[in-house]
């Protein structure tokens, strides 16, 4: 059997997100446990040019909507960027995964030649469907994602690598 479009996207996007949405709830323990502020922690960046932990989870949650919405042409829910707290970002997580959810896998499966074109300041890179999930999609997800791990692994929240691979199941 062939790997589908919604096999390499819904699921592996499913997966990341409840494990950044777990490791939240670690970062919120912790800052708990130590008296830590966790408003602090969402302020954490790896270099000064380099967008905060808040943002870094905005934009997992928009990298994995968008790709769903742009393979099955649902429209994305928009979001205003406005999470200041770790339990607005993990109910901006909830909403990412409903949406996705949301859109059957015979919106996705088959569009491996659907024409994708982002648009940058800089310009636009065009892709096809398949080769816009692997060759952007997905790297650019976990991009985030590792970064938000990167960031409260190095604030001294525990976490491991199972944290970051999440529930396998």
């Amino acid at each position: 059997m062939a790997t589908e479009l919604y096999d390499l996207t819904v699921p592996v996007f499913t997966r990341g997100l409840k494990a950044l949405s777990a490791i939240l709830d670690k970062a919120a323990a912790h800052a708990a446990e130590t008296g830590a502020d966790p408003q602090a922690l969402l302020a954490l960046r790896l270099a000064p040019d380099m967008h905060p932990l808040s943002k870094q989870v905005q934009i997992a949650c928009d990298g994995s909507k968008l790709c769903v919405a742009r393979l099955s042409g649902a429209e994305a829910p928009v979001n205003e960027d406005t999470e200041t707290t770790i339990d607005e970002l993990k109910g901006r997580i909830d909403a990412t995964l409903a949406f996705m959810a949301s859109v059957p896998r015979d919106a996705i499966d088959g569009q491996e030649d659907r024409e994708v074109v982002l648009k940058f300041p800089g310009g636009e890179w065009p892709f096809k469907g398949q080769a816009y999930v692997v060759g952007f999609a997905i790297p650019n997800v976990f991009f985030h994602l590792s970064t938000a791990y990167g960031l409260l692994r190095q604030a001294g929240v525990p976490l491991g690598k199972r944290d970051f691979l999440g529930n396998p199941g």
